[in-house]
């Protein structure tokens, strides 16, 4: 079931808060896990005893860990919930990959098992580890109670999208939250600008690189038009995503953390970083990076350390090369940075031109189904027509009809687009803020209400309309 659906919006979203607010503190959690289950278990049924497996596995070996920490045995059962994590996510989501590669390292001929990927794995995978990496470590207390943790794993509004939400953050909350009318409100509102994002824009930049994809006429001009609204589409799909995940956290009692601030301002890939999908970010650097030593080690190691997480970035988003060339991609633009450009970058266009372009190639890579299609769309980035990943057959002319026209029909969206990545709606709402004197001004909260009915029209329309609802997420 998605957040941007019919089914999700009218129907079990309305019956599920009704209960949850209906039933007493004591009862809520219950209430929030069996609707966690059923939300999950609408479209992925089968992958149901995966994920329950996950979560038994990781609440005994947290009970173990947290007993025998001081002990030898602490790090056995760390070990062991590690391994049953990796191995699991490994088994369903890279088995196929391996098998394909070693085939062809080797010469024979070896079927892959074409093992479905269940939606979320790689989310909840990261939260059980995280948990009994907390727990041995001891800052934080293994949960005696299997409701309360399954609650924390299996929890609908983070399920299959993020952010990675970490155990010590909903601590204190799964035992003993309040549910306010003013953070209903907020998280509200939150949730419908995500789903505006998503379903508004989103899915209409999808839509410009579906008819990319199927044109018949290339050009320079369209595989620059595709890459950035590409580069648009995944955004305001990431960011939608959280931004629903994060409202629907606040009309439950819970505070989620951030996971993108607007990172298409950044002047440097450094920055742009700290800003995109955050929470995958702050992971990696505390269980991955920080374990290996950091920077605090020989330059040598420290380089090692940089490629070894951005290769398990990229390898963490999808079992195929170009998820792997698209992380080390990066791994080398924050090392030059680090050891060269950083100093030369500053808060002006030229660097955050070169922020655009590194993100708009890098999401070439991350979005093409192997390196060969990368290639022919790199390639025709620069005026060249690949026709196979290493063939260059023709010079290509800078526009074609076929661009000219789409970039016409889409010119608004382009527009709009860009303008909310940079934040501009955002800062035009603070203005708005100061001009009705605070958003407790009558006017101003008519004028706000009015807005997001508009968006819930606007995207309920569109859903009912169409069936171009893409899900990024089938990949990760």
């Amino acid at each position: 079931m998605l957040f941007s659906s019919v089914t999700f919006l009218y129907y079990f979203l309305p019956i599920t808060l009704l209960l949850y607010y209906l039933v007493p503190k004591a009862c809520k959690n219950v209430v929030l896990l069996l609707s966690s289950l059923i939300f999950y278990g609408w479209g992925e049924p089968r992958y149901l005893f995966v994920m329950l497996f996950s979560v038994l596995s990781g609440y005994l070996l947290g009970l173990l860990i947290e007993k025998y920490r001081e002990g030898k045995f602490g790090k056995v059962f760390l070990v062991l919930s590690l391994c049953s994590s990796v191995g699991t996510l490994g088994y369903y989501k890279y088995v196929d990959f391996f098998i394909e590669n070693f085939g062809k390292v080797t010469g024979m001929h070896l079927s892959a098992l074409r093992i479905a990927l269940p939606i979320g794995i790689s989310f909840y995978t990261f939260q059980i580890m995280s948990y009994t990496v907390d727990v041995y470590r001891g800052k934080v207390k293994a949960q005696s109670n299997l409701v309360t943790l399954a609650t924390y794993i299996t929890m609908f509004p983070q399920l299959i999208a993020g952010p990675i939400v970490r155990y010590q953050d909903l601590e204190s909350a799964l035992s003993n939250r309040s549910i306010l009318p003013d953070e209903v409100w907020q998280g509200g509102k939150r949730f419908l600008i995500g789903l505006g994002k998503k379903v508004l824009l989103a899915n209409t930049f999808g839509e410009f690189v579906a008819q990319f994809q199927n044109a018949r006429e290339q050009s320079v001009l369209f595989y620059w038009l595709y890459a950035l609204a590409y580069t648009l589409q995944i955004y305001y799909d990431f960011s939608g995503y959280s931004d629903m995940a994060i409202g629907l956290g606040k009309m439950l009692g819970f505070t989620f953390p951030e996971n993108f601030q607007y990172p298409y301002i950044s002047t440097s890939i450094t920055e742009f970083w700290r800003r995109w999908h955050m929470t995958l970010g702050g992971w990696f650097r505390d269980y991955v990076y920080i374990p290996l030593g950091g920077n605090r080690v020989p330059k040598w190691k420290w380089i090692r350390n940089i490629f070894i997480v951005w290769f398990l970035t990229g390898f963490w988003h999808g079992a195929a090369w170009n998820f792997i060339l698209w992380g080390l991609f990066y791994g080398v633009l924050l090392l030059v940075e680090k050891l060269w450009l950083g100093k030369y970058l500053h808060k002006n266009l030229l660097s955050h031109l070169y922020v655009m372009l590194c993100v708009m190639v890098g999401f070439v890579i991350f979005g093409a189904e192997n390196i060969g299609e990368a290639k022919t769309v790199l390639a025709g980035m620069i005026g060249l027509s690949a026709t196979s990943a290493n063939a260059i057959t023709r010079v290509l002319p800078f526009v074609s009809q076929e661009s000219i026209y789409y970039g016409k029909s889409f010119f608004l969206l382009f527009f709009f687009g860009i303008l909310g990545a940079f934040g501009w709606p955002a800062n035009f709402g603070q203005r708005m803020k100061l001009l009705f004197e605070g958003e407790k001004s009558v006017l101003f909260q008519i004028l706000e209400g009015m807005w997001f009915v508009g968006i819930l029209l606007l995207a309920t329309a569109y859903l009912v309309d169409g069936s171009f609802n893409p899900f990024l997420y089938f990949r990760f």
